[in-house]
């Protein structure tokens, strides 16, 4: 296949709110690839929160004029000398994380989710919001033939981070599960534990994602600080509202666990130990997924196909699909997908 010289892509420019466009087109040369990289032609990039905390500055940059976006699905231009199990021509999908040292005591142990130096696509390294992208192959994942790419690139974050999230929750079978927001990961999630034969109750403030929660399986949807219809025996808090933790709680029957899922929450208020934590209640946070959680998502996701509700943006929009994101403008999963060309500089 050709590997055109030069590529285009968005940057985080300045961060800002996301109404004030903070992304700008650049273009780049494509350089050499190391030995253990895929150079993709991208054909979808899911828009993330995470895109999102980062362009508005909640997530300070790790690199400067980073190009955001890790849900990345498209087609291998060329591989690098040691890469195995890619070719030419091969759909592949680029996650958010995108490499770990190996070596740690966290890697050795399984948990290279955990790596003190770990990276990650769209922070560390330039992500999707471009027409190419090149991703550690160790770290890619192979894709089916069938599904369109909009559908599968929502899976490769907003998915694989939410069945991390399930994991850590604690559901047990046939058990009750609150999901507070419903975004992209959550309307993923809560069809997985569906799946799974979970009771599902939806809070989230939105009517459209509350209508979406029921269309979906949902046996219950209200408001985010509603009480839910029974007491839960685990929760998942995706909204970025650190108010909505003691909410989440004080919904958990004895011994029930809230995982929350963000990389980004704001400041949790005060506890009260009898209300919201005795008789077992467990407090858990989700950091990033290992590769294992991505093969086992995926390998899942194939068996039960969930319903993805996608919103697709021409990748020249970009900064349309952030705005809508932030403003709250989006059910679903907003994902861009690759167009003509680049906008005008």
């Amino acid at each position: 296949m050709d590997v055109p010289p030069v590529t285009w892509g968005w940057v985080v420019e300045r961060t800002a709110p996301a109404a004030e466009r903070p992304l700008r087109r650049v273009e780049r040369p494509i350089g050499p690839l190391g030995p253990h990289d895929l150079l993709l032609a991208v054909r979808a990039c899911g828009v993330c929160r995470t895109d999102l905390h980062l362009a508005e500055g909640d997530l300070a940059p790790r690199v400067p004029r980073c190009t955001p976006g890790h849900e990345i699905v498209g087609r291998v231009l060329a591989v690098g000398p040691e890469v195995r199990g890619f070719a030419p021509g091969d759909r592949a999908g680029a996650a958010w994380l995108a490499g770990t040292c190996g070596g740690c005591r966290y890697c050795r142990a399984g948990r290279e989710n955990l790596c003190p130096r770990s990276r990650y696509t769209g922070w560390d390294v330039h992500g999707g919001y471009a027409a190419h992208a090149v991703a550690d192959a160790r770290f890619a994942y192979a894709l089916p033939e069938g599904p369109a790419d909009e559908e599968l690139a929502p899976l490769l974050c907003a998915g694989i981070i939410g069945y991390r999230a399930l994991e850590r929750a604690a559901l047990p079978p046939g058990g009750r599960l609150g999901v507070y927001g419903f975004g992209a990961s959550a309307h993923l999630t809560a069809q997985l534990a569906i799946a799974r034969g979970a009771v599902v109750h939806v809070l989230t403030r939105g009517e459209a994602a509350r209508r979406l929660a029921l269309d979906l399986g949902a046996a219950s949807a209200g408001d985010a600080r509603d009480a839910p219809p029974e007491p839960l025996d685990s929760a998942i808090l995706f909204a970025p509202v650190g108010d909505l933790v003691p909410v989440a709680l004080e919904a958990l029957d004895r011994g029930g666990t809230l995982a929350v899922a963000g990389i980004h929450l704001t400041d949790i208020p005060a506890l009260t130990y009898r209300r919201h934590l005795f008789q077992e209640r467990t407090l858990r946070s989700v950091t990033a997924n290992t590769r294992a959680d991505g093969r086992a998502y995926l390998a899942e996701a194939a068996r039960h196909r969930p319903v993805v509700h996608v919103r697709p943006y021409p990748m020249s929009r970009a900064g349309d699909a952030l705005a809508d994101l932030a403003a709250g403008r989006v059910t679903g999963a907003a994902v861009l997908v690759a167009d003509d060309g680049p906008p005008p500089m």
